[in-house]
């Protein structure tokens, strides 16, 4: 590994870290309303990301959105799955269910693989067959020990992989990408903040000087990992960088145990066991999968 690819691998782990330990920074500010932080935390990560994308002359990727349909259309309809994977995930967390969260993370790469698999016509490997077989058994035998289907982590995996794949057919770079998502949940997210201003319990009320300044926070720790992560995806193998996503859950996962002590049953860890063990199978698939690709004589076209 060169000297480019280790600063990548430095900027995908802090990351990574930032990602799972925002959990961290949510329960600091539990009190509040979840909704009205995702509503403060969209309209400033919305004014950064504009900011950030007109300093570095890029803000005119999104005169696209003028011209394109389709790629309007799959901006807003990406917009609307962030708007309930972060919604979901900030509920969980300041109503402790950060375990749920690790596992919805977790449970993600394998609904992407399924998406692959029955939507986009990917080969289904006998290692892939394995995986989701696991990942089925995981959620019945966790949707007995919750007593209900686990549909924060469902939620989450969901909303998740169905906007990875969305993402996938937006004519913009993952940066830009996003700063459109923003603006177009912006109108509703500056309600919201208006909103708060309106009753006694609202964050601009009931918060200390100390709250305000994590809400105002928001945007920056929404930002910054996404930058980092930018930096790193031109410079590391997606090979590398998607066992590394791992961390996120894994974090999460701990904090909740052993943190915040969310109650961690048998039964709980044999659902997890099984999440990993689907994970595991579905990495090994992914890396002989990308071994076999580089064997393969290069093929020359005109």
């Amino acid at each position: 590994m060169d000297a480019e690819q280790r600063r990548g691998l430095q900027a995908a782990i802090v990351a990574y870290v930032g990602w799972g330990l925002l959990t961290v920074y949510w329960k600091q500010l539990s009190e509040f309303d979840p909704l009205e932080l995702v509503g403060w935390r969209v309209a400033s990560a919305a004014l950064i990301m504009t900011v950030w994308l007109t300093v570095a002359g890029q803000l005119d990727q999104l005169a696209v959105l003028a011209r394109d349909r389709a790629t309007l259309a799959n901006v807003v309809m990406a917009s609307v799955l962030l708007t309930v994977n972060w919604s979901t995930y900030v509920w969980a967390v300041v109503n402790e269910h950060v375990i749920e969260t690790a596992l919805g993370y977790f449970l993600a790469p394998l609904g992407t693989t399924a998406l692959g698999v029955f939507v986009l016509g990917e080969r289904l490997t006998p290692l892939k067959q394995a995986s989701i077989v696991c990942a089925l058994v995981a959620i019945v035998v966790l949707t007995v020990s919750y007593g209900e289907v686990p549909w924060v982590a469902v939620l989450l995996a969901v909303s998740w992989s169905i906007y990875g794949y969305v993402k996938r057919r937006v004519r913009l770079d993952p940066l830009a990408s996003l700063t459109g998502e923003l603006l177009v949940l912006v109108v509703p997210a500056l309600v919201l903040v208006g909103l708060s201003f309106a009753h006694d319990g609202g964050i601009p009320h009931a918060s200390t000087g100390g709250d305000l300044a994590l809400v105002l926070g928001t945007g920056v720790i929404t930002a910054a990992p996404l930058l980092l992560f930018a930096f790193a995806a031109k410079r590391v193998p997606f090979t590398i960088l998607g066992p590394a996503n791992y961390l996120i859950p894994i974090i999460n996962f701990l904090l909740g145990w052993l943190a915040y002590g969310e109650p961690l049953t048998t039964s709980r860890v044999v659902g997890f066991a099984l999440v990993w063990l689907a994970l595991a199978l579905v990495t090994v698939d992914a890396v002989g999968g990308s071994r076999a690709a580089r064997r393969l004589p290069a093929v020359h076209v005109g």
